[in-house]
């Protein structure tokens, strides 16, 4: 029997890791913990102030500090938020240095910061880090200072090919916990989940329905009130209705009873967990072809259209509508279910565990 692993958890220092979440990151970091607390596996989540205390979480070093009037009279200062996570990082960073070979088996960085790729030659132990997004100018320097018994997970294949020229990543795609998202009898409407900010493009999905001739219910954090009140607001009304930030039992009810989830990202979506959801809740997707969506949806889970083209979009909510319902549940059981992920994490953890033992032992600096 394999002994449980001793695991350190690096998450965000800015959104709390508890419901509702902020975004699929947020959701992300809170199955991977749970589930693997679950399987015995010992988790130390280090996360925002304000995160779900069941994680066994320890709180990152988030202190305000408010600069001198000398320090904000330069106009080349960053902003008083950058420092402040900066210096959470780095306190972090700086522990795990001096201690963290005797307390943790493997750290796994599932934050957006620089700092834990950039000092993982520091720590005794690996550092494997999961790529959520498309490459970042940070985090491509930070890749440059790290050591080359780092390991790097990317969430689809199409985030992979993005860091290629950068670095090579092994896929795990994010999993859904297919029990806690049940299959609903779908119903009229069409559903858009996510955070209200340019480049999810919730409009684009307003008008896409409006054409498609189907109602549409926006559900989740409002991020960019600028962007919400010029792009979002004027286009309420008429069968589009804004339902705000919703806790995962209403969320999951209304996924349920949609007839469509539309996802109209502006930008590669890394992954889209929003679209697993839904169809774990056997709704079909209709989402624009871009980034990791192609391999979420497939062919069961609903239909594509062409990026930033409402029209086509309109077209792919009709289509999806048509998909089977017990299908689209179908596919997330298969390819995209909680259990596969941590499966997947666990062998990565080992086998970075393993490659870290085997260069110490030819004698070979790790």
């Amino acid at each position: 029997m394999t002994r449980p692993l001793r695991v350190c958890l690096i998450a965000s220092s800015r959104f709390a890791i508890r419901e509702p979440f902020v975004g699929g990151l947020e959701a992300h970091t809170h199955l991977l913990a749970r589930e693997l607390g679950r399987r015995g596996h010992e988790v130390s989540l280090f996360a925002a102030p304000g995160s779900d205390p069941t994680l066994n979480v320890r709180e990152l070093p988030v202190r305000r500090r408010d600069p001198s009037p000398a320090a904000r009279a330069d106009v080349g200062a960053t902003p008083r938020e950058w420092v402040e996570e900066h210096h959470a990082y780095l306190s972090l960073m700086l522990d795990l240095a001096a201690s963290g070979g005797e307390r943790f088996d493997v750290v796994h960085n599932n934050s957006l910061h620089y700092l834990p790729v950039a000092m993982a030659a520091a720590l005794a132990p690996t550092v494997v880090t999961t790529l959520h997004t498309p490459p970042l100018a940070f985090l491509e320097s930070a890749i440059d200072l790290a050591p080359a018994r780092s390991v790097f997970v990317a969430v689809s294949d199409a985030t992979g090919r993005a860091w290629a020229p950068h670095v090579a990543a092994r896929t795990v795609h994010n999993g859904v916990d297919t029990n806690r998202w049940p299959v609903g009898p779908g119903g009229d409407a069409a559903v858009w989940s996510g955070r209200l900010v340019p480049e999810k493009a919730p409009h684009h999905a307003i008008i896409a329905a409006r054409r498609a001739g189907m109602p549409l219910v926006l559900v989740g954090p409002c991020h960019d009130p600028a962007y919400f009140a010029d792009e979002v607001a004027p286009r309420l009304g008429d069968g589009i209705t804004y339902r705000g930030h919703v806790g995962h039992d209403e969320l999951g009810d209304l996924l349920g009873r949609s007839r469509v989830a539309v996802v109209s990202p502006e930008w590669d979506e890394p992954y889209g967990l929003v679209a697993a959801e839904a169809m774990a809740c056997g709704t079909p997707v209709a989402a624009y072809a871009r980034g990791g969506l192609p391999e979420v949806v497939g062919v069961e889970g609903g239909a594509l259209a062409r990026p930033g083209d409402p029209d086509d979009l309109a077209r792919a909510i009709l289509e999806a509508a048509g998909r089977d319902r017990a299908g689209v549940r179908r596919r997330v059981e298969q390819h995209f279910s909680l259990e596969a992920m941590v499966d997947r994490y666990v062998e990565v953890y080992r086998e970075a565990i393993r490659g870290r033992d085997l260069r110490g032992e030819m004698g070979v600096a790790v």
